[in-house]
């Protein structure tokens, strides 16, 4: 089973916990260890507005089978980038 990880976003609705009735998009911060009901978890993070922006930060208790994750959130391999930035020659420092 997956679990939340820093950076992700999850929405947040009425699957994940009753007391979600309004349903949210939250960025994960961590996992908080605590000691929960099975398959439950405490998570720390931010609630996220429709532009993506942080409006609170908000601790949640909700169950792990009913999150949703968000866009993909997992960082590419560096092997998929196209290379190392390099700035470009200035007109000074041309062979005349």
């Amino acid at each position: 089973m997956r679990t939340p990880r820093s950076g992700d976003v999850l929405a947040i609705t009425r699957q994940a916990s009753v007391q979600f009735q309004i349903p949210f998009q939250f960025r994960v911060i961590r996992m908080l260890d605590l000691i929960t009901y099975e398959g439950w978890i405490w998570l720390d993070g931010y609630q996220l507005n429709s532009a993506g922006d942080a409006i609170d930060r908000r601790s949640i208790f909700v169950q792990i089978h009913g999150l949703r994750w968000v866009g993909d959130t997992t960082p590419r391999p560096r092997n998929d980038r196209t290379g190392p930035y390099r700035r470009p020659e200035s007109p000074s420092r041309r062979a005349s």
